[in-house]
């Protein structure tokens, strides 16, 4: 009937760039949902607590216990990633592509500066939540912002601010799957804000200056539409799925509840009202419609500052595959053999009894009579208890699990059986762990190195004069050093040196003690073309005691001499002591002793 439908499409004024923008959004939102569905049943089995929980919960078994491998498999790649990542506090460098960039001057101003901006809680936690994204999606996003915390006390400035991380969550971000490299896929962050926090970011200059006026117009409009939609009691229906938000009923449903849907585009987007081609532009869109606003994308590097890294990567599919994927089916697999086994357990000891004819009614128990009629019999039903030997096999699953995670047992301090040499435990665990290896370093190549670049060009953007903390490990000081963005100004890039090193220096390591012990290195023909100091300077780099400064060329041979000349002059004292004359000779007595 007439009337009785309130067309929604009729009071929305369309922008084409921000219906296309969020046509692109639903199109790739759909071509990442089986992912989400994979993610949902992992996610399930991380968390749960027993097979209720989880898609096992079909199972017709009375013991529902699940046997947390999953988690465990998460748990422990997880503790091993952060402790290979982040071994110490100095583990990034400043490498420069010229002589200039390079110098020592630049390269201590760089990396203090780096050093001061990771040194907080705030860096570790987000990159935590990064490396669970890894584990547990088997993609994870990152980009750079800029963190402005101070506020003023007593008439001083204090608090940080200088450039961060933030972690996007692979369930607020959608790109072209198809894409040949994720740099050159568009990409859509999706957040949901409130009305109120659309006229904060207008006001508080988030929007270009010279769009801010349109903007507090679209506010307005923004408000009027929601309040038209608020007075409307009757029913409402749009045929166009563009309005299909998730996590609201229908799109009427959203207008009313105070929350707007924020598409952030980033990449080339083509306007056919204005036939206008905007190149790298950051294009914010709201209630999927109308553009709030756009600007070129500032940052020196010329693509979106957003970076992404896949665990298990494939040829034709932006989206990758993580390590717990392709386990669901074998962690399924060890709850429905250990419930079985339960169950089976369960009726050893409380079996079934096989009544035939008249039996009275009687409690199964010790001692306990049963009065049958003439062709009455109570009996026990047997039980096949070899399943009761399944524990082996769990044993076996759990196993084929860790190793296909790329989680080897010597990670986690196991060691495997058999008699094994000096040096061949460390070999086999540098064979067992290069999976292990690789995908860190395909982590630190793809996030964490780009990451900390990201953040060195946003300071250079937005540093004007910084006071950053340096603390001298030697004197045990803090040192207050004030830089400008002309100090941190450099061509070169941020390199993390921690997990790419670490595999490198452990081989490094192992070989040269197994060289020095062997028959070649204890020829002395042989060690006399080695240069001591060179080899010191060696072990001092692979250990990483640079700081601590205790290797100097020859300097045994100087304290050695020092120490000498000690000894010579204590032993001196002690000889002067024992032959210099008292004053007394033989027979002398003291006049004041004796004396009447």
């Amino acid at each position: 009937m007439a009337g009785k439908v309130l067309e929604i499409e009729s009071i929305l004024t369309k922008d084409s760039l921000a219906c296309d923008i969020g046509r692109n959004y639903q199109t790739w939102e759909s071509a990442r949902n089986i992912k989400v569905a994979e993610w949902k049943e992992i996610q399930q089995y991380i968390f749960a607590t027993d097979t209720t929980k989880t898609s096992n919960s079909k199972l017709p078994w009375s013991n529902k216990t699940t046997i947390p491998k999953l988690c465990q498999i998460r748990d422990n790649l997880y503790a091993n990633y952060i402790a290979a990542m982040f071994p110490k506090q100095n583990w990034l460098e400043w490498q420069g592509e010229g002589i200039t960039d390079e110098n020592r001057e630049k390269k201590e101003a760089i990396e203090s500066y780096m050093l001061w901006a990771i040194d907080r809680n705030e860096f570790y936690d987000e990159m935590a939540k990064v490396v669970y994204d890894y584990i547990d999606y088997g993609n994870c996003f990152v980009m750079p912002e800029w963190i402005d915390r101070t506020q003023v006390a007593n008439g001083t400035k204090i608090g940080f601010v200088g450039p961060g991380i933030r972690r996007i969550s692979p369930l607020d971000i959608v790109f072209n799957p198809t894409s040949p490299t994720f740099t050159d896929s568009p990409k859509i962050i999706r957040s949901v804000v409130s009305i109120g926090e659309v006229k904060s970011m207008i006001e508080s200059g988030s929007i270009p200056a010279d769009q801010k006026e349109s903007a507090l117009k679209l506010y307005d409009y923004m408000v009027g539409v929601r309040k038209q939609v608020a007075t409307w009691n009757g029913s409402s229906e749009t045929r166009d799925n563009l309005f299909q938000l998730a996590g609201f009923q229908d799109f009427q449903n959203y207008l009313g509840s105070n929350y707007v849907e924020l598409l952030t585009f980033y990449g080339d987007a083509y306007d056919p009202d204005s036939d206008t081609m905007f190149r790298n532009y950051e294009i914010k869109v709201v209630d999927r419609h109308r553009v709030l606003c756009k600007q070129p994308n500032p940052s020196y590097f010329g693509t979106a500052p957003i970076y992404h890294a896949g665990w298990r990567t494939r040829p034709d599919n932006l989206w990758a595959m993580g390590p717990l994927d392709n386990l669901v089916g074998m962690q399924y697999r060890i709850d429905h053999i250990e419930n079985m086994k339960a169950d089976i357990f369960d009726l050893t000891r409380f079996p079934v009894l096989k009544v035939k004819g008249y039996v009275e009614d009687f409690d199964w128990g010790p001692g306990e009579r049963i009065y049958t009629g003439d062709a009455g019999d109570v009996s026990l039903l047997n039980v096949e208890t070899n399943i009761l030997s399944s524990n082996s096999e769990i044993a076996v699953l759990e196993q084929r699990m860790e190793e296909m995670a790329g989680s080897p047992k010597e990670a986690a301090g196991f060691r495997t059986p058999g008699e094994k040499t000096k040096y061949e435990v460390q070999r086999l665990e540098m064979a067992a762990g290069r999976i292990f290896q690789n995908k860190i370093q395909q982590f630190e190549r793809a996030v964490v190195e780009n990451a900390l670049n990201a953040m060195l060009e946003l300071a250079r953007r937005n540093v004007d004069v910084s006071v950053i903390r340096i603390f001298d490990t030697e004197f045990k000081l803090a040192n207050f050093k004030t830089l400008t963005a002309e100090d941190i100004t450099g061509a070169g890039r941020i390199k993390p040196v921690a997990a790419r090193h670490f595999a490198e220096q452990a081989n490094k390591v192992q070989n040269l003690n197994a060289f020095f012990n062997s028959a070649a290195g204890q020829d002395p023909e042989v060690r006399q073309h080695f240069s001591s100091v060179k080899l010191a300077k060696l072990f001092e780099a692979l250990l990483e005691i640079e700081s601590d400064k205790i290797v100097l060329p020859f300097v045994r041979i100087s304290e050695q001499s020092d120490a000498a000349k000690m000894t010579a002059a204590a032993q001196q004292d002690v000889h002067m002591s024992t032959t210099t004359a008292t004053g007394f000779r033989p027979g002398d007595s003291d006049p004041g002793v004796g004396d009447a």
